[in-house]
């Protein structure tokens, strides 16, 4: 059987070229003692992994050149040398940007589509909706009632951040984007209060018009911030 493998060739410079990567063909690995083979369903695309192209020092190790990329991806497992992971089970892990994995069962999390569809556990189920909701309520501590301005809301995150402020009683939530169909995306589809594009003016003065009763920001996270109204709330 054949594995397709995605390689970083070299490191780009300014935008990613097509020559910068290569689909390579390689064995399907075979699980060793304590894993399981995965044949990924869906792969996740993530802004971190721009960084880990380049050689420069972060808090990811760089992809190594010729050789796989790493990623988040969900996949079904097809052979299992793991106790409490048989074959059928579907998992969660971060050997993707291939299309058959070998990894240990112990870093693999195993998810259930009956109960929503693999995608979203790349997505709103997983790191990036994990990432809005500890942003949104455990490190901007979000109480009822308050007004919250996200910044980079047409993002994964920042999308999410707004709509689960919405669910938990905001009393008002806006948004800031780069561009106008953003704004629209922001108001009409995610249910956001106000939205405006930054390129338009001075972020504060939008910001003010937005939300002309809110006082100073009080905490943020990389999502956006979280205002409390004059009452004290």
């Amino acid at each position: 059987m054949i594995n397709r493998e995605w390689h970083l060739l070299s490191r780009p410079v300014g935008w990613p070229k097509p020559e910068d990567f290569a689909l390579v063909e390689t064995p399907v690995p075979t699980p060793g003692e304590g894993q399981v083979l995965v044949r990924n369903e869906y792969l996740s695309v993530d802004p971190y992994m721009r960084g880990r192209m380049s050689a420069a020092k972060s808090y990811a190790a760089p992809f190594e050149l010729n050789k796989v990329m790493q990623g988040g991806a969900v996949g079904e497992v097809v052979a299992s040398e793991a106790e409490g992971v048989a074959v059928g089970d579907h998992v969660l892990h971060f050997g993707g940007w291939r299309e058959y994995a070998a990894v240990d069962a112990k870093s693999a999390v195993k998810v259930d589509p009956g109960a929503a569809p693999l995608s979203t556990y790349l997505g709103v189920l997983g790191m990036t909706g994990l990432t809005a909701y500890a942003g949104l309520l455990r490190t901007a501590s979000f109480k009822e009632g308050d007004i919250v301005f996200v910044s980079g809301a047409a993002g994964a995150v920042g999308s999410q951040v707004g709509q689960i402020a919405k669910l938990k009683g905001a009393s008002r939530v806006i948004g800031s984007a780069g561009s106008d169909e953003k704004v629209r995306l922001l108001t009409e589809e995610y249910g956001f209060d106000a939205a405006f594009n930054y390129k338009d003016g001075p972020v504060g003065e939008q910001l003010r018009a937005a939300a002309p009763t809110a006082s100073t920001c009080t905490s943020t996270t990389s999502a956006g911030s979280t205002w409390r109204p004059p009452s004290g709330r």
